[in-house]
């Protein structure tokens, strides 16, 4: 089954009637790294964690491998919060412990060489790390799991272009060739040239999905740019 994640008739709403999605249909295939963009309040974020699991939807459905949202789709999806979430107390090398109990897919030598590479001390305590270096250790830990689906919350926002270079570069080589990268960002220029597919999402809805290939053939220009245009930005 080449679908990895289908999304049928998917409504969110939420209290004081704020219709955060509606009626979204999509197919996430596999082997893929897939752009969700939109603007700022498009429902981006809620998609994202309704098929994380963390939301539950209003209406419509989730079928991750075939299964709804709950444990055995959990343990397939890496996710990436676009906050970190880590409590500041601990230790980087107390979260690879967490991981590797939590996630039987964490490979813990994957993060302790990915934190090599960046000189990030393993006895370092989060509260003493930089913004930026807190991020990366997030989505080193993210990237570490052998998932068939990650699913990544502005992963550049708020970091330097050399780091948004090794996140970049991070993503590319972590991933298998079976497994599908669903990436949110508004740098949409910083991340083009990694991306396979575009999914342009606007108050709620659907508006395109499709390869970057054939954007910049059909249209003959960069996503980036007919981003602008279709959002008129």
């Amino acid at each position: 089954m080449s679908e990895l994640v289908e999304v049928n008739n998917l409504t969110k709403v939420y209290e004081k009637k704020k219709v955060a999605l509606s009626q979204v249909n999509l197919i996430i295939p596999r082997g893929k790294i897939i752009g969700l963009l939109g603007p700022n309040g498009s429902g981006k974020t809620t998609l994202i964690k309704l098929i994380s699991g963390l939301l539950v939807a209003t209406e419509g459905e989730i079928l991750i491998n075939g299964s709804k949202p709950g444990p055995e789709s959990k343990s397939v999806v890496s996710y990436l919060p676009e906050r970190t979430y880590f409590q500041s107390s601990m230790k980087v090398k107390e979260l690879i412990d967490y991981f590797a109990d939590f996630y039987q897919d964490f490979r813990p030598e994957r993060a302790k060489q990915m934190l090599m590479n960046l000189n990030i001390n393993e006895d370092a305590r989060l509260k003493t790390l930089s913004k930026g270096t807190k991020e990366k250790v997030q989505l080193i830990m993210v990237m570490s799991r052998d998932a068939q689906l990650y699913v990544l919350d502005e992963p550049i926002a708020g970091v330097d272009p050399a780091a948004r270079d090794y996140i970049l570069r991070t993503i590319i080589s972590n991933y298998n060739e079976n497994a599908t990268v669903l990436l949110s960002t508004h740098l949409i220029s910083d991340i083009e040239k990694i991306l396979d597919e575009v999914i342009f999402i606007r108050e709620g809805k659907v508006v395109l999905q499709d390869t970057v290939e054939n954007i910049r053939e059909s249209k003959g220009k960069s996503v980036d740019t007919y981003f602008r245009e279709v959002f008129a930005c």
